[in-house]
């Protein structure tokens, strides 16, 4: 018998020889499935239509919230705007209610009418052998074919920028799924402020991937998910066949995930990370960027750069470069199995 492979994305490598094994080009099809890329990008003439889906399986509280602005960061990555979103929706036999999918209805609405996103058509299902509910959304929006961005597209001598910090999500799921048990450990107000990172900041890079596309001439941008930071950069530098030295001591880890992280052993870097922005722009116009976000009101550094093909990718402390970690899967999945 195979061996079964880890909670989470697929690995890398075994993806990408299925993607070369299974999918073919088309040429209306501008930016196809590869590793590391956000969304599939289709000419649809004047404009192109930007496509993406993605689950969500590890939030249960705000389901609903979490599938509009995940889905939404992935279409904003590729400098489009989300317009359209799909979601089809699979409630557990046996707890569903018609309060919950109310609820769930609710969440999905709130989150589009902030993105002026229309909910336009999906699925609604009850079903066996689901502890919780899992909602799988389709979002779909459109970019002027000169202003597409892309996670290949990253040069040689770019900066790396990442906004707000890590891990936004992730820290909003510890307090929210694991609640309970740290309530004697954790003031209330500080689990209280956790659980609302999923608001503030908020997981949404919609507004940040936006003023740097109009006001900055940016390479590549990639939302880190599932897997963290340190996955999103592995991502990066494959989707853009290029090498990374990030700089530990520049990466803003919030001191909300860094105390989490710390009681249950867990690595800030691979922790789901939605809410920060990672960004490629060209390094002299790297102090440009982060004073224009800055400006706006949201935090952002420079926290390494991008290296030729084939150097490899790597994360220098004071003890040097070392191999950047991998994550075979996402730190908070780790937590919940």
């Amino acid at each position: 018998m195979a061996k079964p492979l880890p909670v989470g994305k697929l690995p890398a490598e075994l993806l990408q020889e299925l993607l070369r094994k299974y999918t073919r080009p088309n040429s209306r099809v501008i930016v196809g499935p590869g590793v590391g890329e956000d969304a599939a990008v289709i000419d649809f003439g004047e404009r192109y239509l930007v496509a993406k889906t993605d689950p969500i399986t590890f939030a249960t509280d705000e389901i609903g919230w979490y599938a509009v602005n995940v889905n939404a960061n992935d279409i904003a990555c590729s400098g489009g705007v989300p317009k359209w979103f799909l979601v089809t929706a699979l409630l557990p036999a046996g707890t569903a209610d018609a309060e919950m999918a109310e609820s769930i209805f609710a969440q999905l609405a709130e989150a589009c009418q902030a993105l002026d996103i229309t909910l336009c058509g999906g699925h609604t299902e009850i079903t066996y052998d689901l502890e919780r509910p899992i909602l799988v959304g389709l979002m779909l929006g459109e970019v002027e074919p000169a202003r597409l961005v892309h996670s290949g597209g990253a040069r040689s001598g770019d900066a790396l920028i990442l906004t707000k910090g890590i891990a936004i999500e992730g820290t909003a799921l510890i307090a929210r799924e694991k609640g309970e048990m740290l309530a004697g450990e954790f003031p209330a107000d500080f689990l209280q402020r956790c659980r609302q990172m999923l608001h503030e900041p908020g997981i949404s890079v919609v507004r940040e991937a936006r003023l740097l596309r109009q006001h900055v001439d940016v390479h590549a941008m990639h939302d880190p998910t599932e897997g963290g930071l340190a996955t999103a950069l592995w991502e990066l530098a494959a989707a853009a066949g290029v090498g990374l030295r990030v700089y530990r001591d520049a990466i803003p880890i919030l001191p909300e995930t860094q105390a989490l992280c710390q009681r249950f052993g867990l690595d800030p870097l691979g922790l789901i990370a939605s809410g920060a922005l990672l960004a490629t722009v060209p390094a002299v116009q790297a102090e440009k960027a982060v004073r224009l976000l800055a400006e706006a009101g949201i935090a952002a550094r420079c926290i390494g750069e991008v290296l030729p093909a084939g150097e490899g990718v790597w994360l220098r402390d004071a003890g040097g470069d070392q191999p950047l970690p991998r994550f075979a899967r996402d730190e908070f999945a780790r937590l919940v199995e």
